[in-house]
Formats: C-alpha cells, structure tokens, sequence
C-alpha cells in the first residue's frame, strides 16, 4: 500500500486467534468412549472365558486363541491403521472403526462354535488397530491449548490405564448376572453413542500431500509384528524351544529389520523414522511397553489368585479392582493433569514407576491365606497411583509436536508399544509363573499337608515369582523415563522446540 515519504509505513495487523471449537469437549466425550471400549475389550473377556469355553465347547489348548486372536491382530495391524488415518481422513477412520467393531462384536455374541469366535475375536483387533490410532490423533490435532490439552490428556490416560481393571469389572457383573455373551454385546451401545455425537461433533480432513500408501512396509511392519507377537503367544502352549516359536521370532525380526532399512528408502514411509529418533518420543514408547509388561500380567495373576486361591465370584473379583481404578483416575487427573504445565514429564513418569513397582513388590509377600485389606488393598492403591501418574504424560509427550500428516501413525506407535508390550508381558510373565509353580511342586510333595494345600502354595509361588520379575520392567522403565525424556513442562516450550505444538496445527 502506498504511503507518504517520510512516514513510517503501518504496522501490519495481526491476524485473529483462531476461535477454539465448542464442540471440542464433545469431542473428547466420544474419543474417550472409543478408547474405553477398545481397552476394556483386551481385558472384559478374560473373566467370561471359562463360561464361554464350558458353552462352546473351547479345548484348553485352543482357548487361549480368545484373546490371542484379538492381541495378535490388533498389536500387529495399528501401524497400517495409523496411517490409514493420515491418509481418509481420522474421522472417516474413526467412524469405520466404531462401526466395524461394534459388528464384530455381534458376530462374536452370536458365535456358535469356537471358530465363529475366534474369527470375531480377530476382526474385532483388525477394526481396534483402524480406530485407537484415529483416536488419539484427533485428540492431539483437536486440543492444542497447554491447560486444555492437560485435562484432555488426563482423560484419556486414565481411560487406557484403568480401562483393563475396568474390564474385569464390567466382565464380572455380565458373567454373573447375565451371560459370557454380553460382554461382546455390550460394545453395540456404546458404539452407536460415539457414531451418534461423533457425525456431529468431530471434525478433520485427510492431508492431500500424503496420497499414497506405503505397501511394501506394510507388509514388512504388519508381517514382522504378527511374527513376534503370534510367536510369543505360542510360547506359553507349546514351550520356548519348539521349533516354531524360535522361527516365528526370528522371521519377525528379520521383517522388521528390513522394514527399518526400507523406511529410510520409501517414498511415503510407513513410520518416518524421525518420529521414533525424537529422545523424547522413543522414551515414552519404551516406558509405556515396559510398564503395561507389568502391568497385564498383573491383571492376569490377581485375577486367578482371587478367583482360585481366595475363591471369590467374578462379581468380586471384579470390585476388588475397583481401588486400582479410583487410584489411577486420582493419579491422572488431580496429579499429572495438574502438573504437567509444571514439571518435566519425566518427574512424573520416573516416580510413577516407582509407585507402580512398589506395589507389585508388596503382593510378592502375598500367600494363600492374605487377605485382601491388609496386603492386596494397599499394593492396588501404589499401583493405580503410580500407572496414573505416568500413562497421562506419555500419551502427551509422545504425541507433542507431531506434524498433523504423522499424527495417526505417531498415535499408532504408541498404541503398538502398549498391545505389543502387554502381549509379550503376558506370555513371558505367565511362563515364568507356571515354570516355578511347577518346580515349586515338584520339590514340596513330600512335605507334611495334604497334596491340594500344596498345589495351592506352588501356583502362588509361581505368582509371586512373576510379579517379582514384572516389578523390575516397572523400575527398569522408571530408569528409562528419567534418562530418556528430557522434555520441559509445556508451559515452558517455545515454537522452536521439538514438543512445541506445529503452527499447522493451531
């Protein structure tokens, strides 16, 4: 614009902050209720199992397929899940996602024989690793503001935290006073909730710079995660050292270690690899695999020690987990989520663990005859505060400052590290305690008490022994979170910082 000579020329006029959304919290009410249902469904059919396997006629060498056909689909499609996200759109994502679960789900209650199950089991974990991904991204393009982004993160933390516990919970209730059925059924009405307020409320677009798919890493990254995944499943059936776990693992590896070399080629990788370079972001993935490795098998051990040792019902098995959850949702939301404008991420991931590991180190001490308010009360409490304080600023940290066209494979990876880390820790932990239960047994017949009395004290040994190991992944993963995320509070993060939020985004 012209102006006279000699005046200075006009500042230019700022352009306007952009309006937040109203409908944002709406939002975060359907994203939670995506992320609740998929978390909840790794977890609420592990206490229908045994009524579903009298019903169907499940053998015990193939019920674990109940839960391994939903892990080993889940875990090994969320990187392709992921980037199909970045590349329809999240909330068309999102929306395929909700509704191909929630048909699965019904297919699974309508099963009529094991195979029907297992094969809704699987297209459940196929629609879980297209909606989690989609999820967390929409949550990480939708809330930008540092306080708001805090309360968000804490929501959504707690959810996948304390929705396993939930899970058992919820399983316990249907089990008992309705039927095994019903805890696939229950996913149809909180699916048609989200779709409902999600068509209103949710919007996004896909990112036209990034128009193709990368298929031979999906090939490779999908093939190799199944690989390792469906290997270690079959370690606890079959035994470490039949020839098929050790070659399933090693393809998986080698998979993946073509899958990395290809990354650096690819025109559109699958995973940029500069999204796991980040200190911070390869720290968060590493705690949170190494954290819910303890933590799941956790679930698993407690779970049959109320129920076989202590003979409590579902019903009470479920409610005994309640404390846990009340704890991680005090520790998310009325700590991290206040404190994480405040304090390095790390100050609470750190001695999150620690808490974590502190519990699970009190249930060593556990024996056929604790009782659940001296010994088992207060363990559940150190852990729920202790998962509490860390999964909210993992979620956070790892997805800050992705550019929105990563954001649903970024979301993806974190998800991987949890399915694939509670897989593993499942398996490895649930061999560990069947080895020395056994070895327990073995060398305790001949003492003084009757043979059940003894059996009884092996299996607890084993779980104890276990738990032993999944406190060390606790501490090994507070070692990690305080060497490698070297983060500042978001407060404090500039534009040019790494976790600041993209200008993009805003």
């Amino acid at each position: 614009m012209d102006h006279r000579a000699g005046e200075p020329a006009p500042a230019p006029v700022p352009a306007p902050e952009p309006t937040p959304d109203p409908r944002r919290w709406w939002a975060l009410v359907v994203i939670a209720l995506a992320q609740l249902m998929v978390v909840l469904d790794a977890t609420i059919v592990n206490i229908a199992l045994p009524s579903a396997q009298r019903d169907l006629g499940i053998t015990d060498g193939n019920r674990q397929w109940v839960i391994t056909a939903y892990s080993l689909a889940f875990g090994g499609l969320l990187l392709l899940g992921g980037r199909i996200a970045d590349l329809v759109g999240r909330k068309r994502t999102f929306l395929l996602g909700l509704t191909g679960f929630a048909l699965a789900s019904v297919f699974g209650g309508a099963a009529t024989g094991p195979g029907l199950l297992f094969a809704a089991r699987a297209l459940q974990g196929a629609f879980a690793a297209v909606l989690a991904p989609s999820a967390l991204s929409l949550l990480t393009t939708t809330f930008t503001d540092p306080e708001e982004r805090a309360k968000a993160f804490g929501t959504y933390g707690t959810l996948s935290a304390s929705g396993a516990a939930i899970g058992f919970i919820v399983g316990g209730l249907l089990t008992e006073y309705l039927n095994w059925r019903w805890c696939l059924y229950v996913n149809v009405p909180i699916a048609i909730a989200a779709i409902t307020i999600a068509l209103t409320v949710l919007r996004d677009r896909p990112d036209p710079t990034a128009a193709r798919l990368d298929v031979p890493g999906v090939l490779l990254g999908c093939g190799g995660l199944i690989s390792i995944v469906y290997a270690v499943s079959e370690a606890e059936p079959r035994g470490w050292t039949h020839p098929l776990v050790p070659t399933l693992l090693a393809t998986g590896i080698a998979l993946m270690t073509v899958f990395v070399w290809w990354q650096t080629r690819a025109p559109v990788p699958l995973l940029p690899l500069h999204v796991v370079r980040d200190r911070n972001r390869a720290g968060c993935f590493l705690t949170m695999a190494l954290a819910v490795v303890g933590m799941f098998g956790m679930f698993l051990f407690m779970t049959y020690y109320l129920q076989v040792v202590l003979k409590y019902s579902p019903v009470q098995t479920g409610l005994a987990f309640l404390p846990l959850t009340a704890s991680i949702v005090t520790g998310s939301t009325q700590i991290s989520a206040r404190l994480i404008n405040r304090v390095p991420p790390r100050m609470l991931m750190a001695p999150g663990m620690l808490l974590a590991a502190a519990g699970m180190l009190v249930l060593t001490r556990m024996t056929v005859h604790s009782t659940y308010t001296t010994q088992i009360l207060p363990a559940l409490v150190l852990m729920g505060l202790g998962m509490g304080l860390t999964f909210m600023p993992v979620f956070s940290t790892a997805t800050a400052g992705v550019d929105p066209q990563d954001a649903g494979v970024t979301s993806a990876t974190v998800n991987t590290s949890q399915q694939v880390g509670g897989s593993i820790g499942t398996t490895l932990l649930n061999t560990i305690a069947t080895t020395s239960g056994t070895a327990y047994l073995a060398t305790h017949l001949t003492a003084p008490g009757s043979r059940a009395q003894i059996a009884a004290e092996a299996t607890v040994h084993g779980y104890t022994v276990a738990i032993r190991c999944a406190a060390g992944t606790m501490l090994l993963a507070s070692v990690v979170a305080a060497l490698m995320v070297t983060g500042r509070p978001t407060r404090q993060n500039t534009p040019t910082e790494e976790t600041a939020v993209p200008e993009s985004i805003t």
